[in-house]
């Protein structure tokens, strides 16, 4: 017999073959096997049986070649042992189970065949290669081998069925649509203001600044709902203030139905402005937490504040030329009483948190703090900016929309039909909303704004130098459609620098806020106008814009995360 290897410990005598509690510990067949595996062989007083030892399934590389049905640990033990050793403790049987072969022509029982993780490297053993003494684990588990794609997924996440995947976005668009009317509604309500202003004003006999208190009030609502929102959405979550800002506007759209004194027309403009906020509040919060498509979700949103905007001056404008023209306000309080019902039938009054994880759409933030919410809000520097913004954007929205009609009636001579003038604006809104969202994509959104702005100010320098009726129309309809896509790219911004555990704090604010716009704009056009006349409107406009454009260069692109 040739000489062992030099891992062999000693050329003294050998021992016979002996057997253990049917274990049988044999003699190596040849000594070239021992030459290249030398890591089967332990020290003098070591058991190749080693049961104290632990190894990790991710350090273990698995032979390809292991079919039997169960496999009988077979050790090795030194051939020779040290005089001084101890006396042989005898092991315990150990069966191992049947670890089944995987070769990249057997497919899974799923079906599918197992593919290696390239992320997750196979780290060599830190002792030693013998897979008798591996762990056994079940194959799922290991490292190195993942039987299905898990992109996106968490690992521990419990899997979702098919059939279940499509409740869930079944009822993810009942809630997204639930969520368009009631900003359709939002439209409706900002939209119906314009045709009817010369109405109020020949009937309570009052001038541009008098009546521009109705903007005054509608502001006071916004602002106080804005504040309020915080505190009533951590008092009674999502769905009870969306269901009481809807109640709201019901009373409000009540009061004004009869055409009573002046005095009680602002105060249902105020409570009309506290259930906006609150309701835009809590949408727009609800649509910008969303896991999936936000960005799409957000400019659909707002492209049915549009189409309620368009709508409700088609309906205004008929009921400006009618004796009871505040008939009008009968169709808006039986909308908000539609928009009640499925407000309670789809969300049930319950917490946004809640709504979410039962449709799997619950995207929380791991950076939340758990303290003064206000506090937190007022001391991020970005949402100051937002509101800003907002507040000019909205305003100067609403004032095209509103004032548009007196400018063009007085200084272009048109007729009462010059109501739909305002319907353009708005129908070039929404359509804004919608057919630039591939460019807002392809260009950037931050770099789109800039360019609508530039244009808008264009197109609303030539109303104000052009006397041409047809091209002021077509001109408001243009810069409608330029100003669209500016809010849904706001609020989508607001969620890539704004704390996600803040953002529907942050966005009632915001939204807030900018609704507020929606009447302190409004109501310095009047004032300027009962000073200067209607044709201030123009050059008011621009400065508007103008200052957007500054104010939207300061937002900053990204979220400063401190560290």
């Amino acid at each position: 017999m040739s000489q062992a290897g030099p891992d062999v410990a000693s050329p003294r005598h050998t021992q016979d073959p002996v057997v253990v509690d049917d274990h049988e510990i044999a003699e190596v067949p040849h000594p070239k096997f021992r030459m290249a595996d030398k890591s089967t062989l332990r020290a003098f007083d070591t058991s190749a049986l080693d049961l104290t030892e632990r190894h990790s399934a991710s350090s273990l590389e698995l032979p390809h070649t292991l079919t039997s049905e169960r496999i009988r640990r077979r050790s090795e033990l030194s051939r020779i042992r040290p005089l001084d050793s101890p006396p042989a403790i005898e092991p315990e049987e150990i069966e191992l189970p049947v670890i089944q072969e995987h070769s990249p022509g057997v497919e899974s029982s799923a079906g599918k065949k197992p593919t290696c993780r390239e992320d997750v490297p196979v780290l060599p053993s830190s002792r030693d290669d013998d897979v008798e003494i591996a762990p056994s684990f079940p194959s799922s588990l290991a490292p190195s081998i993942r039987m299905e794609d898990l992109e996106d997924t968490d690992s521990t996440a419990p899997a979702i069925s098919a059939a279940q995947k499509a409740v869930n976005r079944r009822k993810n668009a009942i809630h997204f649509a639930t969520l368009c009317f009631t900003i359709f509604l939002n439209g409706w309500n900002d939209g119906t203001t314009g045709p009817l202003l010369p109405r109020i004003q020949s009937y309570y006999h009052l001038g541009y600044a008098v009546v521009s208190l109705l903007f005054i009030f509608n502001t006071i609502g916004y602002l106080s709902g804005a504040v309020a929102n915080v505190w009533l959405t951590d008092k009674f979550g999502f769905g009870k203030v969306l269901l009481l800002g809807s109640i709201l506007q019901i009373f409000a759209y009540g009061m004004m139905v009869p055409g009573g004194p002046f005095e009680l027309m602002c105060l249902a403009f105020t409570l009309i402005g506290f259930g906006l906020s609150l309701q835009n509040s809590h949408a727009n919060g609800f649509v910008a937490s969303s896991r999936n498509h936000v960005s799409t979700k957000i400019c659909v949103l707002h492209a049915t504040y549009g189409f309620g905007a368009l709508v409700a001056p088609l309906v205004s404008t008929y009921f400006a030329e009618q004796k009871h023209w505040s008939f009008h306000y009968m169709i808006s309080g039986a909308l908000y009483v539609l928009n009640t019902i499925v407000l309670w039938l789809v969300f049930r009054g319950k917490r946004q948190e809640e709504i979410k994880a039962e449709v799997d759409d619950l995207n929380l933030d791991p950076n939340a703090v758990d303290s003064n919410k206000y506090k937190q809000i007022f001391g991020i520097r970005e949402v100051h900016f937002l509101s800003i913004f907002a507040l000019i954007y909205v305003g100067t929205e609403v004032t095209i929309g509103g004032w548009s009609v007196t400018y063009v009636q007085e200084k272009r001579h048109g007729s009462a039909n010059s109501g739909y003038i305002s319907s353009g604006f708005f129908a070039g809104l929404m359509l804004g909303r919608l057919v630039l969202m591939w460019l807002n994509r392809k260009i950037g959104e931050r770099r789109a704004l800039f360019i609508y702005a530039l244009l808008a100010i264009q197109l609303e320098v030539t109303v104000w130098v052009v006397p041409s009726l047809v091209e002021n129309a077509i001109a408001v309809a243009f810069v409608g459609l330029l100003l669209g896509p500016m809010y849904p790219i706001l609020v989508n911004h607001s969620t890539k620098i704004l704390p996600r555990w803040l953002l529907t704090g942050c966005m009632g604010y915001i939204a807030g806020v900018g609704q507020a716009g929606s009447a302190v704009l409004p109501f310095i056009t009047g004032l300027l106008a009962s000073r200067f006349g209607i044709a201030s409107l123009q050059p008011f406009i621009v400065s508007m814009m103008s200052t957007m454009i500054v104010i939207w260069a300061l937002i900053p692109r990204v979220r400063h995360v401190p560290t």
